[in-house]
């Protein structure tokens, strides 16, 4: 699923954002391939951290992913464009740390999250994994030390 279009990087960042990342060529025209391809391997990116609590695809983009999205785009492509600035790497920087903390739970996306199977061998509570088992059968004492 993409996260986000070039239309809602013009919308939210404007032309010039966009064309000092994209003209590659320096012609005054966007490389549409280049961005295509940067917003969906951004947003593979981002599947990579959502995958651990949503189910995929989502049925809805919420407005925070596509923010995400074009941060780790604009990045992405001003990497290759040779015109990185301070604020887009920070950017990029607070995207992934907000993935990582959607990824554990720490912050939601506002819908459900993936269920846990029927019989995982275990309880998961609060991030953490209880498992459960009869007691040991053979052990050093009962089995005299061997």
């Amino acid at each position: 699923m993409i996260y986000a279009t070039r239309q809602d990087i013009l919308d939210r960042e404007g032309a010039n954002a966009l064309y000092a990342a994209a003209d590659r060529d320096r012609d005054g025209q966007v490389d549409v391939v280049a961005v295509d391809l940067k917003l969906a391997d951004a947003s593979a990116e981002i599947d990579t951290f959502l995958s651990l609590r949503y189910p995929l695809p989502l049925a809805t983009v919420p407005p925070a992913l596509t923010r995400l999205c074009i941060d780790i785009t604009l990045y992405r492509l001003s990497l290759s464009a040779d015109v990185l600035t301070k604020e887009l790497r920070q950017r990029y920087e607070d995207a992934i740390s907000l993935l990582n903390k959607m990824s554990r739970g720490d912050v939601g996306l506002g819908i459900p999250v993936a269920s846990e199977p029927a019989d995982a061998g275990g309880e998961v509570k609060g991030g953490e994994i209880l498992i459960s088992a009869e007691p040991r059968l053979f052990t050093r004492r009962s089995q005299g030390g061997l």
